[in-house]
């Protein structure tokens, strides 16, 4: 492999992102003008009325503004920490159901947007907190208030989610520092990386540490991580605690060094992991804000300990006299730039110092892959970095942090959900193969795989870890024979049950829009006649008291939602509605629970089964169940694909061997 192998194959990665960037502009674009403003809402990518409560400026001295979603509260949002929006007003030919949704009566009219960009500082259930530019109208989007959503054709104020430019312009600038990188760290880790020379990773030598509460395989893991001094791989298939064992090789870590880097790819994966650290006693510093807004997460955040520190008072008082001098500048007013820069010169001493003692007190930095790039972290250094969920980032999101470290260590599961790419082309040109993969290929010592389950009945593991895993995964025995029945067969194939009458839909497909998938109708009640039929197996006592949860997953968007539709409905499932949750793959990622019923939704007549080819979320999906997993789906059409038909067969032998 040639020296300018590296740059030539990172060139390639910024082309095939810039293919990406484009494509998902257009798409964005498509969708918004042709969607429709009911579209989004129902998507979760638009609240519309909003209501608008107070006006401030937060520690970042950012002008924020809280809004409430008034309508459609129980559709999930696609709002979270850091994504750019923008508001809009509407004259809609709408009415207000009972329920406070929004029907509408005709096409939308008179839509307009604001000429200014927000950012989502957080949210909370429907409220959202959005940092906005000084020069937004905040005294108008107030003023929406008074207007009532109920009456036809009445002024309304919205927010929706725009088109992400600044993340893709943090990884285009990733690659390009990569790239230029000569005779320093970032330069060594990209030719290694690559394998461009014969190098292996280096590591240092000493004796194993035992860490007598961890499995042999997780002991393993935290000791490769110790002696690397470039690159470790910490392989989790489903349930063989990956995030403990990064933990506990964080907190080893940190006997050896002051400080580390820890990322994610998404702010529910630094959540979980920051949440877990602060558990052992670690001090963590989150850039950023946290998904799921508690007072436990909230107290690690940078923001809420800028605002705790003994000296914000003062700087929230300076910068506050700095407002008013720019609103009350007089007219040849000799020493207004000289008050001006005194006090801008005090403001930025005051914080460099309340950083400095933020920074410094930390032990483990905390944010997101695009997050590292935030300028708190400027001329920030370490030596480690911990990637978790490295199989589901990008490549280019990766190197965003790796040029402020030395080593990097990576936990994931490539044989799981991969990272999304909206672009076929760009997918089948590779941009889907992220950095933990091509390690794995170039540098396979590296590696460790956890081999012990702690999550699944054994005969709903096994499938996963032959097909997948070369069948290194074995179960714990505490877990190996979990049940819920006596003599229940912990994993069932059902297939669409025929119409008692000609006149009877059979179970197919349908497709309901070019953007919102496909839709089964009959197998989505089907599912829920069979979850009926356990449930009362189980007996009503039985699942409040021991808190039996059931996950029900389907690929399709448009299943998800007319099955919580349909669950809403049903009065049978009105005392487990708690207990029972209903989304997609991606959804369930990281999550379990006791019994599973995937809605498979293909039924043609052609074996047409789209992206349900990428068996690495059919993996994600048969492994969320730790005791019964359910599968409901046409064999006729899932079964000509050599995956389904395997595992068909397996669970038929299940079946015949009981």
């Amino acid at each position: 492999m040639s020296e300018t192998s590296p740059i030539l194959e990172l060139q390639r990665q910024r082309m095939l992102l810039e293919i990406e960037y484009y494509t998902e502009k257009e798409a964005f674009r498509r969708q918004t003008e042709s969607r429709g403003l009911m579209r989004s809402i129902k998507r979760g990518d638009a609240w519309f009325p909003l209501r608008v409560g107070k006006s401030y400026y937060n520690s970042l001295n950012q002008l924020c503004i809280e809004v409430h979603r008034t309508s459609d509260q129980d559709i999930e949002h696609n709002f979270e920490f850091g994504r750019p929006v923008q508001f809009f007003k509407a004259i809609l030919n709408a009415v207000s159901t009972p329920k406070g949704s929004l029907v509408p009566k005709g096409k939308d009219s008179s839509f307009s947007y604001y000429n200014f960009s927000g950012t989502v500082s957080y949210v909370d259930g429907d409220r959202m907190v959005v940092a906005v530019p000084d020069s937004a109208p905040i005294v108008e989007l107030q003023n929406f208030n008074s207007e009532t959503s109920s009456i036809e054709g009445t002024r309304m104020l919205g927010v929706q989610l725009s088109f992400d430019e600044t993340s893709y312009r943090t990884m285009f600038d990733a690659l390009e520092r990569v790239m230029r990188a000569r005779n320093n760290r970032l330069a060594e880790l990209r030719e290694l990386f690559y394998g461009a020379t014969k190098t292996v990773p280096g590591t240092y030598t000493f004796q194993p540490v035992s860490f007598p509460w961890l499995n042999p395989t997780q002991e393993r893991a935290v000791n490769e991580v110790l002696r690397a001094k470039d690159v470790a791989i910490v392989h989790g298939p489903p349930g063989t605690g990956k995030t403990t064992t990064l933990v506990e090789a964080i907190v080893e870590t940190l006997h050896r060094e002051p400080q580390v880097l820890v990322c994610a790819q998404s702010n529910m994966a630094v959540d979980w992991i920051s949440e877990r650290l602060v558990d052992r006693g670690v001090n963590v510093l989150r850039i950023g804000n946290p998904t799921r807004v508690n007072d436990k997460m909230l107290s690690f955040t940078y923001e809420r300990r800028f605002e705790a520190h003994p000296d914000y008072e003062l700087l929230w008082s300076i910068r506050k006299a700095i407002r008013d001098l720019r609103q009350h500048r007089k007219r040849g007013s000799e020493n207004w730039h000289q008050k001006m820069e005194r006090l801008k010169s005090r403001a930025a001493e005051i914080e460099i110092r309340i950083n400095a003692e933020l920074f410094g007190e930390a032990r483990v930095i905390a944010s997101t892959l695009v997050g590292s790039a935030n300028r708190l972290l400027e001329g920030q250094k370490y030596n480690t970095l911990f990637i978790d969920e490295a199989a589901q980032a990008l490549e280019a999101a990766c190197w965003i942090p790796i040029r402020r470290v030395r080593r990097v260590v990576l936990a994931g599961d490539h044989c799981q959900l991969p990272p999304t790419v909206k672009s076929l082309a760009a997918l089948k040109a590779g941009l889907g193969r992220t950095l933990m993969e091509r390690l794995v290929e170039v540098h396979p010592e590296a590696v460790t795989l956890l081999g012990v389950q702690y999550r699944m009945n054994e005969e709903i593991m096994r499938f996963s870890s032959d097909w997948f895993y070369d069948g290194k995964v074995i179960s714990a025995p505490q877990v190996k024979h979990r049940g819920i029945l006596d003599y229940d067969i912990p994993i069932e194939w059902i297939s669409p049950t025929e119409p008692e009458s000609p006149s009877e839909p059979v179970s197919h497909e349908e497709f309901v829009g070019e953007s919102f998938g496909r839709i089964n109708k009959k197998e989505a009640e089907q599912t829920l006649e069979i979850l009926r039929q356990y449930f009362t197996k189980i007996g009503k006592s039985r699942i409040l008291e021991e808190r039996v949860d059931v996950g029900v997953i389907s690929p399709y968007r448009a299943q998800v939602q007319y099955l919580r539709s349909q669950i809403k409905r049903d009065a049978f499932f009105k005392p487990y509605r708690s207990l029972i949750s209903v989304n997609t793959v991606d959804g369930f990622q990281g999550q379990e629970r006791d019994v599973i019923l995937i809605s498979l939704v293909r039924s043609n007549d052609e074996g047409q089964i789209g992206f349900l080819r990428d068996l690495r979320r059919m993996n994600v999906a048969i492994t969320r169940a730790r005791m019964k997993l359910i599968i409901l789906g046409d064999p006729n059409t899932m079964t000509r694909h050599p995956f389904y038909r395997k595992l068909y067969e397996y669970v038929e032998a299940l079946h015949e061997a009981q």
